[in-house]
C-alpha cells in the first residue's frame, strides 16, 4: 500500500451518524388552495419517487415536510427495507409528509459519499436493526435511533476518491439504462403503429369478450415459503418480470393449491393496483408448465389468443391510454375487474398476433441483453464499493486498477 493511501486510510473515524449530519427538518402548514409536488424513498437506496401533486383541499395532513436538494432523506415506516437516499442537488420544490425527516451535512463529509453509502447492504442492515415496532409496515426507525447509527467514515480526501470511482462504474450503468430505454421507446411507438394500422381479418372487442377476467386470491407475506405452489404478487409483474415468465420468484405451501385462485399455462396475469398508475395494468404472460397461485390484486385473463400478443398489448401505448380513463386514485391506484372488462382491444388473426409477438419479442431480448450487462457492472460496483468501505483494498490501487 502506498504511503498516500497509508495515511489516508489511517484516518478512518468509526462515530454515529450524529457527527456527519444533523436534522434539518422544515415542516410547511398545508393551505387548501395550494398544490404541493410530493415525493417518496424508493426501498435499496434508489433515490426518490416522484408522485403526482397533491392539491392541499385532498389531502388530510394538515403539515408537510418541505425536501430541499442535497439532504439526507429517509422514510420512518420503510427505513427496514433501505427507503433513504440523498437528494439531488437540482432538485425543484417539493413536500413528503412528516414519516420523511431530513438532515444537513457537517463540512466533514461529501454528501455524494453519503449517497453512495446509502445505497450499500450495510447502511441497509444497520437501518433495519434501528427499526423498533410490532410487525412489518408499523416499525419506525425513529431520527433520534438514526443518528446513534455506528459506521466508519473516511476523511474528506477519501470520500471524494471514492465518488470518483463510483461515478464512473455509475455512468456507465446511466448509459447502459438510456440505451435500454431508448430500445423500449422503439418497441413501444412501433407496438403502437401496428395495433393501431389494422388489416383484413382485424376486429376490435372489450376484453369481457376477448377472454374471461377472474380476480385472484389474497394471500400474505407469512404464507410465502421456500417451496411449494407457485404464486404471482402484483408488485412482481413490474418488478420482476417482463412480458412472459416461465418461473416465479415466491411460493405458497402445496396446501393451498385447493383454494387459491389458479392462472394456467398461457394465461395472463394483471396487476390491478399499483403506486403510480404507469403499472397498473401491467401484465406478464404465465408460460410455465404448472398452474400458478394469483394474488388478489392481479387479474387472471384467459382467453385463446396468443399469450404473448395479449401480454404485449397490455403493454402498448394503446392500452396505456385507454385505461387512464378508468382508474381510480385513494392510497394507490385501481382498476376494477368491471372497468377492465370495458377497455377495446384490437385483434387480429392468429398469424398476424404472432407476427407481431415475434418482431417486439425481439426487441425485447436485444433490451435483456442490456440489462443483464447492466446487472453484471451493477455487481460489480457492489464488490468495489464493498472492499473500499471495509478497507479491503485502497482507494489508490481501485485508481490504478489494481483489483
Amino acid at each position: 500500500m502506498s504511503d498516500l493511501a497509508t495515511d489516508t486510510q489511517d484516518e478512518w473515524v468509526r462515530a454515529p451518524l450524529s457527527r456527519f449530519l444533523s436534522p434539518n427538518v422544515e415542516t410547511v402548514d398545508v393551505v387548501p388552495d395550494q398544490t404541493y409536488p410530493t415525493v417518496g424513498v424508493l426501498n435499496r437506496g434508489r433515490g426518490l419517487l416522484y408522485r403526482d401533486p397533491v392539491a392541499g383541499s385532498s389531502t388530510a395532513y394538515k403539515k408537510l415536510n418541505r425536501i430541499g436538494p442535497g439532504v439526507l432523506v429517509y422514510s420512518r415506516l420503510k427505513a427496514f427495507e433501505g427507503a433513504i437516499t440523498v437528494t439531488p442537488d437540482d432538485l425543484p420544490e417539493s413536500f413528503a409528509s412528516q414519516e420523511f425527516p431530513t438532515f444537513a451535512f457537517t463540512s466533514s463529509v461529501d454528501s455524494d459519499f453519503f449517497r453512495i453509502l446509502t445505497t450499500t447492504q450495510s447502511m441497509w442492515d444497520a437501518l433495519q436493526g434501528a427499526s423498533k415496532g410490532m410487525g412489518g409496515r408499523r416499525e419506525r426507525v425513529k431520527p433520534a435511533d438514526f443518528l446513534n447509527i455506528i459506521m466508519d467514515i473516511p476523511p474528506l480526501p477519501v470520500q471524494e476518491r471514492i465518488v470518483g470511482l463510483i461515478q464512473v462504474v455509475d455512468e456507465q450503468l446511466a448509459a447502459l439504462e438510456v440505451e435500454a430505454d431508448s430500445l423500449l421507446r422503439v418497441r413501444n411507438a412501433a407496438l403502437g403503429d401496428m395495433l393501431s394500422r389494422g388489416g383484413e381479418g382485424w376486429f376490435s372487442a372489450p376484453l369481457s369478450e376477448v377472454g374471461t377476467l377472474t380476480r385472484g386470491r389474497r394471500f400474505v407475506k407469512s404464507d410465502y415459503v421456500e417451496s411449494g405452489l407457485g404464486c404471482i404478487h402484483y408488485g412482481q409483474i413490474y418488478t420482476d418480470y417482463g412480458a412472459s415468465t416461465a418461473h416465479t420468484v415466491t411460493y405458497l405451501p402445496e396446501s393451498f393449491r385447493g383454494s387459491m385462485r389458479l392462472a394456467k399455462p398461457g394465461d395472463v396475469v394483471v396487476a390491478g393496483t399499483s403506486e403510480n398508475v404507469e403499472d397498473v395494468g401491467k401484465a406478464v404472460a404465465w408460460q410455465g408448465a404448472d398452474d400458478v397461485a394469483v394474488h388478489d390484486d392481479c387479474f387472471i385473463l384467459r382467453h385463446d389468443l396468443d399469450p404473448m400478443f395479449v401480454s404485449y398489448f397490455f403493454a402498448s401505448p394503446l392500452f396505456q391510454h385507454r385505461k387512464r380513463q378508468f382508474t381510480s386514485v385513494t392510497k394507490v391506484v385501481r382498476i376494477s375487474a368491471a372497468n377492465l372488462k370495458k377497455i377495446i382491444m384490437p385483434v387480429p388473426p392468429r398469424e398476424e398476433q404472432e407476427r407481431i409477438s415475434g418482431i417486439i419479442s425481439a426487441v425485447d431480448v436485444q433490451v435483456g441483453d442490456l440489462r443483464a450487462e447492466a446487472e453484471r457492472l451493477r455487481q460489480a460496483r457492489t464488490a468495489l464499493l464493498s472492499k473500499l468501505l471495509n478497507r479491503t483494498i485502497d482507494v489508490k490501487s481501485a485508481e490504478l486498477g489494481e483489483v
